[in-house]
């Protein structure tokens, strides 16, 4: 995952145009990060008290 910058204003400017074509944007603490989605993958996000802990992707592929 790729950490994105946020201002101190807690503005998040992002390019759509440099960004993968099939991605995540996930916001938690003040902090924000980007990954790109695998083509075959099941996407977990685990909380705490409201807040993320981990991201988990269980890939796979068709048979």
């Amino acid at each position: 995952m790729k950490e994105l910058d946020v201002t101190i204003d807690g503005i998040l400017w992002i390019d759509t145009m440099e960004l993968p074509d099939n991605c995540v944007i996930i916001l938690s603490q003040g902090k924000a990060k980007v990954a790109e989605l695998p083509a075959f993958a099941e996407t977990k996000i685990v909380t705490h008290q409201g807040q993320v802990k981990r991201v988990k992707w269980d890939e796979g592929e068709e048979f």
